[in-house]
């Protein structure tokens, strides 16, 4: 596992160059390099790096294969991408990708009020904005406020008490009015964990009947012109391309048909989102079972063959695809604080003139193994020690016994891995990895940096920054730092991390966590107050590399206000009570009241010097 299935999940976004991990772009420089001069410059903690130049390239690739898809089938229609900002909706991601999509029209997707109104401040002019989700007449009337601004804007309706607020809106207001979409609910379905975002059953959608008494509606109050889209989603990460073949089938039927009854204007069909990202490190748990240009020639054939079937305008193309553009964006750095096995060292043990029998042996099995015995030697100490604890609980051996015995089994455990070399692939090798893990505990907060893998068990690729040209030997499990046992990332035959045996005293060792661009930091919870880590975008040429913006980390007292604490209070508490112990005098008073005021204006993560 030394390559850590980089060329799976990576995308050529990323290389292997002698033992560390590099940017496959411009100078392709180390990430490494780039985490060592901002850790120089005082950031200590976790550190999530974003690449806009990633952003670019998933954006590039959509709009050229669809270009492709066109060319290819001589499709009509035009073609349409709006990001959701439900995805991610943090500046230093917001701000490049409206950059970068200038050029290809690229639009945004709102889902909320606060969402409409940063689309209607940050989208480019013209782009499309399309806006999903429930609505009050509050955020109808901003919806009318963005067309009347000159916005390309499109209200998706999900109910018709929407449509009913429009109609009543439209006679208030000024002449410009949105556009319509009718979100439509498909009996076709998703796969996966998202699969109930589409079906008959799903939360969002008009019905057949619903959509016919929307037709009738806005007939009746002279407003048809305005319906220019149709929606359906099936979920994200659609890992399969055979639900949306059908689901494409079922919408462009209901195109035709609603084209029929006099929707004239309806000249749009948006698939939503749901493109998939390959998350998987291993070649046989692959998620997904399709190529980008794939699903746009599906998109692109399926619908120019209902148009010609059914002697019809090949509709425009519209997609929301999210998680596919941002996904590999952001990559989390966090530094390993402790492998905890560690602690036992052969000058840690004790033993004395009379040892139980079981610790002599331990101590024998540690003094002989070699190659040839070490598996057996291995399994031995494993159930000597299962034996000791079972003694200790029965109080027939003392605790310095039972540290001895912890001791001379890691002892036993290390020796064997190193001695087994190359034949660590072995069954019998792999199945005993569950019981001889090592546990790294890592500079970061599960609940915060990587939420989906604590609520949906979803994986992330994950690699060591450096001593890549090594075989990593110890199968690890992760601990964060809350105090939460959910905070870690438990080693998984079926899933193995393998990391490095590294003497985190002697030196440094980072781990990346990749793919986490998408949901991950707007769905971060702040479990024991730890926060977004700081963010520093990285502008990558053949030059080598800039750092154009950093984002701190927030400090505790910005922590605290967030939760509407009166930080004031809590100084001026703070203050008073220092003032009023009698264990300190008035020189150390002072001293104290610098330390905290300097620790609350901090952040809360763990402070490691480098080595």
């Amino acid at each position: 596992m030394k390559d850590y299935g980089i060329d799976i999940w990576g995308d050529d976004n990323f290389v292997i160059k002698n033992g560390k991990v590099c940017i496959n772009f411009g100078k392709k420089p180390a990430l490494i390099e780039i985490v060592r001069a901002l850790r120089d410059d005082g950031y200590k903690g976790p550190l999530l790096l974003r690449f806009p130049h990633l952003i670019h390239k998933q954006i590039e690739n959509i709009y050229g294969k669809f270009t492709n898809a066109r060319k290819e089938f001589d499709y009509k229609g035009s073609f349409n991408a709006v990001y959701p900002l439900k995805v991610n909706q943090y500046p230093g991601f917001v701000k490049n990708l409206v950059k970068l999509g200038k050029d290809y029209n690229y639009g945004l997707e709102a889902g909320s009020k606060a969402e409409l109104l940063l689309a209607m401040a940050y989208n480019n002019q013209d782009a499309p904005i399309t806006v999903n989700g429930f609505k009050d007449r509050e955020l109808i009337n901003i919806g009318f406020i963005a067309r009347e601004m000159g916005h390309n804007i499109t209200l998706t309706i999900e109910g018709l008490n929407e449509l009913e607020s429009i109609i009543d809106i439209a006679k208030e207001r000024f002449k410009p009015k949105p556009n319509i979409g009718l979100r439509v609910r498909l009996h076709s379905a998703g796969v996966g964990i998202w699969a109930k975002s589409g079906g008959i059953n799903s939360k969002f959608g008009l019905t057949s009947t619903e959509l016919i008494e929307a037709i009738n509606l806005l007939k009746k109050n002279n407003l048809l012109e305005y319906f220019t889209m149709i929606h359906f989603h099936l979920g994200s990460q659609i890992t399969e391309i055979h639900p949306l073949k059908k689901a494409l089938n079922e919408a462009g039927n209901i195109y035709t048909e609603l084209r029929k009854m006099g929707a004239k204007n309806l000249k749009a069909i948006n698939l939503g989102g749901g493109l998939a990202v390959e998350y998987s490190q291993f070649k046989d748990e692959q998620s997904k079972n399709y190529t980008l240009g794939e699903y746009a020639n599906d998109v692109v054939f399926i619908l120019k063959n209902i148009a010609e079937q059914k002697k019809d305008l090949e509709p425009d193309i519209f997609i929301e695809s999210g998680r596919f553009v941002a996904a590999s964006h952001a990559v989390l750095i966090a530094p390993v604080l402790e492998l905890f096995s560690q602690e036992y060292t052969e000058s840690k043990l004790v033993l004395k003139k009379q040892n139980p029998k079981l610790v002599d042996e331990l101590y024998d099995l540690y003094k002989s193994i070699k190659p040839s015995n070490a598996l057996e030697y291995m399994h031995d100490s494993i159930d000597h020690m299962e034996s000791i604890l079972t003694l200790f609980d029965l109080g027939y051996v003392d605790l310095i016994d039972r540290s001895n015995t912890e001791i001379l089994v890691h002892l036993i455990i290390k020796k064997a891995i190193a001695l087994l070399g190359d034949t660590q692939n072995s069954a019998d090798f792999l199945a005993l990895q569950n019981e001889v893990q090592e546990r790294y505990l890592i500079n970061f907060s599960l609940f915060q940096s990587i939420p989906d893998f604590w609520g949906l068990e979803q994986n992330f690729p994950i690699m060591p920054l450096t001593h890549l040209d090594k075989k990593p030997t110890r199968s690890a499990s992760i601990w964060d730092i809350t105090c939460d046992s959910d905070g870690e990332i438990l080693y998984s035959k079926s899933n193995p991390l393998f990391l490095h045996d590294i003497d985190i005293e002697k030196e440094n060792y980072f781990l990346g966590f990749f793919l986490v661009g998408a949901y991950q930091e707007v769905l971060g919870m702040k479990h024991n107050l730890f926060v977004h880590p700081t963010e520093a975008s990285i502008k990558i040429d053949e030059k080598g590399y800039e750092v154009q913006s950093i984002i701190e980390a927030q400090s505790i007292l910005d922590t605290l206000d967030d939760l509407d604490y009166d930080i004031h209070v809590i100084m001026d508490i703070l203050n008073e009570r220092i003032s009023n112990s009698k264990l300190v005098n008035e020189k150390q008073k002072k001293q104290i009241l610098g330390e905290l005021y300097l620790f609350l204006n901090d952040n809360g993560y763990l402070k490691s010097a480098d080595v």
